[in-house]
């Protein structure tokens, strides 16, 4: 347990200095192991792992496990794991990596060896733009290694922590991002980096809503998992013109409205609420792309930002799941089937007096056999063409 009391008092150090990774290592599993031979991070399941041998552990000082530690959960925060494997050359991928996020860990918590700009300067004869991200400097260290080789001197600077290919080694292990990428399906690595992504938000909302900020190259992260692109369609106009006439009406108090009846008793009047209750049908069948689910999942972002309460329906050939819409929640896409719009059609009947209208998000390629008894928008994809055997009017997002 000695270990493990240890590395609960790290977290808790850089929870008090960094409460983004803390708050993130929180939700990493972890274990002692000497099944590496020194540190590593891997995937079990969907969930994310930190593995340090013991040994090394204790080899180390205090700062220099708090940068180990930071070390491992910047590798998985920069999407490093699913990334690899992009790479033809994996050893210049792990140098590169490195690279990139030890500039964001202070000096004091680095150890000897770990690899920088300045370090690959001095080894291999190149110079280096700082924090320009882990494309960068595979691309330019393996242009300068390809010039050296050109120049009959490939083993330049293989000397101190240089191998034979003018690399220098990594510090952690990442043998163990070659194992998984064996064994995962294209299905589990998007589950992988959904999950990802869910834990750096939260990390991410916890320090933000505590009037935290985000550390270095965490707030582009973040933006890039938040982000919501302007919207294709003029919503704010169709909300008003094209469901005129069948919009729910409630009633709330209000003191700007007296209620002229019984004004000597000062009663509040009523104020009608008019509101928009659209059922968004999303068509999660295999022919519709994960760039055509991220574009339909944009614009019911504006649709619920315009007022409407929206419940989304998700169905391939049948009806997967039904949710109220709320702008932080993580949808999982259901389904991946063939398709059928009849299933959504026929709910929408049923629960005709639910709902103001039904917009229907799909590539369009199906055809459907009932009829809808309210007002219905078919919305397809900017890749889709216009399907004229669908029933109602029909936009195409551009």
């Amino acid at each position: 347990m000695r270990h493990e009391e240890e590395l609960s008092i790290v977290i808790k150090t850089i929870m008090l200095e960094q409460p983004f990774y803390g708050l993130f290592l929180l939700n990493v599993n972890k274990e002692f192991s000497k099944r590496v031979p020194t540190a590593a991070v891997t995937i079990e399941g969907i969930n994310y792992k930190l593995i340090v041998n013991p040994d090394f552990w204790d080899s180390l000082s205090d700062n220099h496990k708090q940068g180990l530690i930071l070390h491992e959960a910047k590798h998985i925060v920069f999407g490093h794991l699913l990334m690899r494997d992009s790479f033809s050359n994996h050893k210049l991928a792990n140098v590169a990596m490195d690279c990139e996020l030890n500039q964001y860990i202070n000096s004091e918590l680095l150890p000897d060896g770990a690899i920088l700009p300045e370090t690959l300067e001095e080894e291999l004869d190149i110079i280096l733009s700082e924090k320009a991200g882990t494309h960068y400097y595979y691309n330019a260290i393996n242009k300068q290694l390809q010039e050296q080789q050109g120049q009959g001197n490939p083993d330049k600077a293989c000397n101190g922590g240089m191998g034979g290919d003018g690399l220098p080694d990594t510090l952690d292990d990442h043998s163990t991002w070659d194992e998984m990428a064996d064994n995962m399906s294209e299905a589990e690595r998007k589950l992988v980096e959904k999950q990802a992504e869910h834990l750096i938000k939260q990390a991410a909302e916890e320090t933000l809503k505590s009037r935290g900020h985000l550390p270095g190259g965490v707030q582009e992260i973040y933006n890039r998992i938040t982000q919501v692109t302007e919207a294709k369609f003029n919503w704010k106009a169709y909300l008003r013109q094209f469901v005129n006439g069948s919009i729910r009406s409630t009633m709330k108090s209000s003191r700007k409205k007296i209620n002229r009846r019984l004004e000597k008793q000062d009663v509040p009047g009523k104020k009608y609420l008019r509101k928009v209750n659209m059922l968004v049908a999303i068509d999660t069948s295999g022919s519709v792309s994960s760039n055509e689910l991220k574009e339909f999942m944009n614009e019911i972002h504006h649709i619920h930002k315009n007022g409407a309460e929206v419940t989304i329906i998700q169905c391939d050939t049948r009806i997967n799941s039904i949710d109220k819409f709320n702008p932080k929640m993580n949808i999982e896409i259901k389904g991946r089937g063939g398709t059928e719009f009849d299933p959504v059609i026929d709910y929408y009947n049923k629960n005709r007096s639910q709902f103001t209208c039904l917009v229907y998000f799909t590539d369009g390629e199906c055809h459907c056999e009932i009829k809808p008894q309210g007002k219905l928008l078919w919305v397809l994809s900017s890749v889709s063409k216009i399907n004229e055997y669908l029933p109602g009017p029909q936009i195409k997002l551009n």
